[in-house]
């Protein structure tokens, strides 16, 4: 008699990044069993194929091409190296407590279906849909994300009984719940009415460093073919465990978080705050609100049947349609996408400075863009009061500003030297990297009055101007 080949029921996605991924699929003598492939396969996971990872960066970085359902299938292989290595010592401490704690397999497959599933309420554009139309309903993406989990994908959630490793132990049962609450990545979230074992394993998704944010950096650097620093995702998987406290750092894996926290910055500063992507943000703002109540007239969470359908793909097809409409408005819109669409764009850079605050330095209190741009226009000539500019700020926290006080996503470092495990051992480490970047970007229609434009802003910013000219 042939044993069960260790074949049947897994299957391999190739990888840019990871190499090979491996999934969960339908056994040959159960063709119906609900597996990661059936979420996969789903029409809400799907959908992220048309909503780009990296939104208006894509026009800067042609290479950038790259989805969020690439990136889901990147962080769901995270979650689940993540959940190998912790479980022995995630069992220890709930264990030692009175606790039970579920099996290896229920816990990987938890992990792997949350990190699959943690970006599935993005709409078009991504963050900035959240800022510019979600917000206005008071969510975010990762609320509508519930939603989505619990009223139409929760039935396929249950139904999953093993994870690539394995099947779970008789009678457990990935709750759509714990999953909901585990996407949320909210620190002030209510956690009293979860188990600790489940509790501990927040930071693993929302934490400093999480299953997300390690594929994201690596993911969007390789795709972009930017310099980037290493990240030694296999040395803070290595050094990374479970105390009393909850998920712990070993102290020699603190050099491996900073490069990784560095690397993420210089994404943000080279990448994602581009000059040229703040730009077509810039003009996206003046467009993006009217054109998505024109596509969307509704309440995202209420009206999920329409949510689906709602990509960027199916938002620039209709915008392309629009050049022959009756209605003059959105002609209008039309035309202006087109500019967006053609790299035709519209705000030219007049000055840029970036700004590490830290305490009191300068530009802390420079947060504001109308703040700046008031001020900025007080200091033009005469002449130039009435210039048409756009302020841009654009914040980047490389790690949280208050690295002491992140409720349930708090992380501790182990210090093998006293045997102590404490977070303040965190303000030291945290003191190598800056608190906060602000690139502070001032943009014209031309380059006609940059030298103008830059006096004014030097002395808006208290900095010395330049003892010899230069070309901002």
């Amino acid at each position: 008699m042939i044993k069960e080949s260790p074949y049947e029921g897994l299957a391999l996605i190739a990888d840019p990044i990871h190499e090979y991924i491996t999934f969960t699929v339908p056994r040959p003598d159960r063709p119906e069993e609900i597996t990661e492939k059936t979420i996969i396969d789903s029409d809400w996971m799907q959908r992220l194929r048309y909503i780009y990872q990296l939104q208006s960066a894509r026009w800067v970085y042609p290479s950038a091409e790259h989805s969020r359902f690439q990136h889901s299938l990147g962080a769901m292989h995270v979650a689940g190296r993540f959940a190998r290595h912790l479980y022995p010592t995630l069992r220890e401490v709930v264990t030692a407590s009175g606790g039970k704690c579920p099996s290896a397999n229920f816990i990987e497959g938890l992990l792997r279906v949350t990190a699959l599933l943690h970006d599935v309420g993005h709409g078009p554009f991504g963050h900035f849909f959240d800022d510019h139309f979600l917000s206005e309903f008071k969510l975010t993406h990762e609320m509508v994300g519930q939603k989505i989990i619990q009223e139409k994908l929760a039935p396929l959630i249950r139904a999953i009984r093993r994870c690539p490793a394995g099947p779970f132990d008789p009678g457990e049962v990935i709750d759509p719940e714990h999953v909901a609450f585990l996407i949320l990545k909210d620190p002030l979230k209510n956690s009293a009415r979860f188990p600790k074992w489940l509790v501990f394993l927040q930071p693993v998704l929302g934490g400093i460093y999480t299953a997300d944010n390690l594929d994201y950096v690596l993911r969007d650097s390789y795709m972009c073919g930017v310099a980037v620093g290493p990240i030694d995702l296999n040395r803070l998987i290595h050094y990374t465990f479970f105390t009393d406290k909850g998920l712990t750092l070993h102290k020699t894996g603190l050099p491996a978080l900073q490069m990784f926290l560095n690397t993420r910055l210089y994404l943000y500063t080279n990448v994602y705050y581009h000059r040229t992507t703040r730009a077509i943000d810039i003009h996206l703002k003046d467009i993006f609100p009217e054109t998505i109540h024109a596509i969307f007239p509704y309440h995202p969470t209420k009206r999920l049947d329409k949510y689906l359908d709602l990509t960027e793909w199916s938002l620039l097809e209709q915008v392309r349609h629009w050049t022959h409409s009756k209605s003059r408005s959105r002609q209008k819109l039309s035309r202006e996408w087109s500019l967006v669409l053609g790299r035709d764009v519209k705000w030219k850079m007049a000055y840029d400075v970036t700004l590490p605050t830290r305490g009191g330095e300068r530009g802390r209190t420079f947060l504001n863009a109308k703040t700046v741009e008031d001020r900025i226009r007080k200091g033009l000539p005469a002449s130039l009061k009435k210039l048409t500019l756009r302020v841009d700020m654009a914040h980047q926290d490389p790690r949280p500003l208050n690295p002491l006080s992140m409720g349930e996503f708090q992380i501790y470092v182990y210090d093998p030297s006293h045997r102590t495990v404490s977070k303040e051992a965190l303000r030291e480490f945290f003191d190598y990297i800056p608190a906060k970047i602000l690139h502070c970007r001032i943009f014209t229609l031309d380059h006609k009055q940059d030298a103008a434009i830059a006096r004014a802003a030097e002395q808006v910013l208290g900095m010395e101007p330049p003892s010899v000219p230069t070309n901002v």
